[in-house]
């Protein structure tokens, strides 16, 4: 993770995998999601916020975006509608906690969406999901 005031730079992704970044409010689960994609080959960042996310964004590439729907701290739409402008090939996976959007209308709204998930989702189903809109890109 990083935080205001940390340099960000141009980072390839290990092993022939991806960038990955996942913004959520929950470390722990972060932490868990991160993990799995590591053990795929991609390099992931974590961050906690739209202000963070969209520094990420305007210095690196990402080919998908995990993205808390609920963010607390911004919203989750904004940092995707900023992806769809910074980096009209990335993809965003959504996972959320509450029943809002379960009706698919999150596919309406954001152009780049391309999965919604629970956050109680396993996390090798989640990473799994990741590599498949990484390959559909």
């Amino acid at each position: 993770m990083f935080g205001r005031g940390v340099y960000l730079q141009r980072l390839p992704a290990a092993g022939g995998g991806m960038v990955v970044l996942i913004v959520a409010n929950n470390p722990g689960l972060s932490r868990i999601w991160a993990r799995h994609l590591e053990r795929l080959g991609n390099t992931v960042f974590v961050v906690q916020s739209q202000a963070d996310a969209t520094s990420y964004m305007r210095l690196n590439h990402v080919a998908v975006i995990v993205l808390d729907l609920n963010l607390d701290n911004g919203s989750a739409i904004a940092v995707a509608d900023y992806a769809s402008y910074r980096l009209p090939e990335a993809r965003v996976v959504f996972v959320t906690n509450s029943t809002f959007f379960s009706d698919g209308s999150i596919f309406n709204h954001v152009p780049n969406a391309a999965a919604m998930l629970t956050e109680q989702t396993p996390p090798n189903d989640l990473a799994a999901i990741v590599e498949y809109h990484r390959r559909a890109s």
